[in-house]
């Protein structure tokens, strides 16, 4: 077997299917891990009856989400030692391990606990998942950058990061509403709890598969002799604020998150009392993503004749312009209605998968882009604060919306059962917050990202990387 695998000018196993497949791998892990978030706000004001504190709460814990994500980044960097293959392959795996129990530790099914033990629960259960979520996540969206210089490649690689994530998502978005719902479209805790659990075990056995199959082609070993300069957090996040690409990734990034996270538990009140079926919204959501599916085995050749921002830029504006037909057209609680709000999210979804399919080679290129600049490798902290970030809008997101949500007459105690009136204002919400998505991924890839297709090639040229004209094997 061995024999057959073709090995470039340095003498690793040639880029392919089997890297792109690998990495893929392990956004499903994450996303086996991180796939129920959106169903936390449902969970906790409408199953354990904590209502507003839930949001007040979510706040919280986004306190320990702003020391989290740039002190483990920071460790990973600053670590030293000398791995058997490489140091974010070893964090990756014991990230993977913690994540097997952590997620259900958010949804464990107490609803007559006392308020004091549910806040007590919910704190320790969302820290303890959110530290081992970062451990396994930041060094696994810095490999990006290891795995391969070129161009194409990495458009590769974060086309089928995407598609792990869409599979991650799509499967438990499909299967859930069937599963965690009753006929009276109310939520069963207990179900979602053992649901959580098996999801765990499948994104550890993902991370495994990702682990043990992946490719390092860019040589970032560090020797033990080496002397270095003492690690400075200060100034690595000042590097960030000043590296463009990375910090119009991020405001793209929290654009789109602020809307499918922040939106999430608005969309499902809208199916449960604005339609009248929860059930049907998985399907409804999978069915939105076929644009995103069509548009995948596309990127690699577009990136290389367009550039990734062209493309990005592109897509937010097709969000755009489904958003607002979302906000202005007549979506009615009919099947009319109904189709009229899928055809707006399919050309939404069209616009979110061109940028999603992307995005991550743009944060691989960002993080070349630090180097460039600075001199100083620190895949660990720019993935980290950019992770961290987009964190703070799937945290403060949900909170916010929900906020907004009570004050337009949302009641947890009603659950699936809410007024017209409330569930007519969701109809609005939710248009309005993927309008307000779509528009601040626009201003994060057309006005703040730098790093056109010229720009980008003379940056590659100057950092010796190589070079991508097109002529790259057709994996993705």
């Amino acid at each position: 077997m061995t024999k057959n695998v073709k090995l470039d000018e340095n003498g690793k196993r040639k880029f392919g299917i089997l890297d792109s497949v690998s990495y893929a791998a392990g956004d499903f892990g994450c996303n086996m891990s991180f796939a129920l978030k959106s169903t936390l706000a449902i969970f906790w004001t409408q199953f354990m009856g904590l209502e507003i504190w839930y949001s007040l709460l979510l706040i919280v814990v986004q306190v320990w989400d702003a020391i989290n994500d740039p002190l483990i980044g920071s460790i990973i960097d600053a670590d030293r030692r000398k791995y058997r293959r490489n140091k974010f392959l070893a964090y990756i795996w014991a990230g993977s391990i913690g994540l097997v129990i952590a997620g259900a530790l958010c949804f464990l099914p107490v609803p007559n606990a006392p308020l004091w033990a549910q806040i007590i629960i919910f704190i320790a259960g969302y820290v303890i998942w959110d530290a081992f979520y970062t451990v396994a996540n930041v060094p696994y969206g810095s490999l990006l950058s290891l795995i391969s210089s070129k161009t194409a490649d990495r458009a590769s690689l974060s086309a089928w990061r995407s598609v792990g994530s869409m599979i991650g998502n799509m499967v438990p978005m499909l299967l859930l509403p069937f599963i965690i719902y009753d006929k009276d479209d109310n939520i069963i805790g207990e179900r979602v709890f053992l649901a959580a659990l098996v999801m765990g075990a499948l994104g550890f056995f993902a991370f495994q598969f990702m682990i043990r199959t992946t490719e390092l082609r860019v040589d970032e070993d560090v020797k033990l002799h080496e002397e270095r300069p003492k690690f400075n957090v200060i100034q690595a996040f000042g590097n960030f604020m000043k590296n463009r690409p990375a910090v119009g990734a991020t405001v793209a990034a929290m654009g789109m998150f602020l809307g499918m996270q922040g939106g999430a538990t608005a969309v499902t009140v809208l199916f449960q009392s604005y339609f009248n079926n929860v059930q049907i919204s998985g399907l409804v959501q999978v069915f939105s993503m076929i644009p995103i599916v069509a548009f995948t085995p596309l990127a690699r050749k577009m990136v290389v004749k367009y550039g990734k921002k062209e493309l990005a830029t592109f897509g937010s504006i097709c969000s755009i312009i489904a958003c607002v037909l979302m906000l202005l057209l007549p979506i009615t609680p009919d099947m009319k209605g109904m189709a009229i709000y899928i055809g707006c999210q399919l050309i939404n979804s069209l616009g979110i998968g061109i940028y999603s399919t992307v995005s991550w080679a743009m944060m691989g290129d960002a993080i070349d882009y630090n180097e460039w600049k600075t001199g100083k490798r620190e895949e660990g902290v720019v993935y980290s604060l950019h992770s961290f970030f987009r964190k703070l809008a799937q945290g403060l997101g949900p909170s916010l919306v929900l906020l907004v949500m009570y004050a337009l007459g949302y009641v947890g105690a009603n659950k699936g059962n809410q007024t017209i009136q409330v569930a007519t204002n969701m109809r609005y919400l939710v248009a309005a917050l993927y309008l307000f998505s779509a528009v601040l991924q626009f201003l994060g890839l057309a006005l703040i990202y730098n790093l056109d297709k010229k720009k980008l090639a003379q940056m590659n040229r100057e950092l010796g990387l190589a070079a991508d004209t097109g002529s790259a094997e057709a994996e993705a």
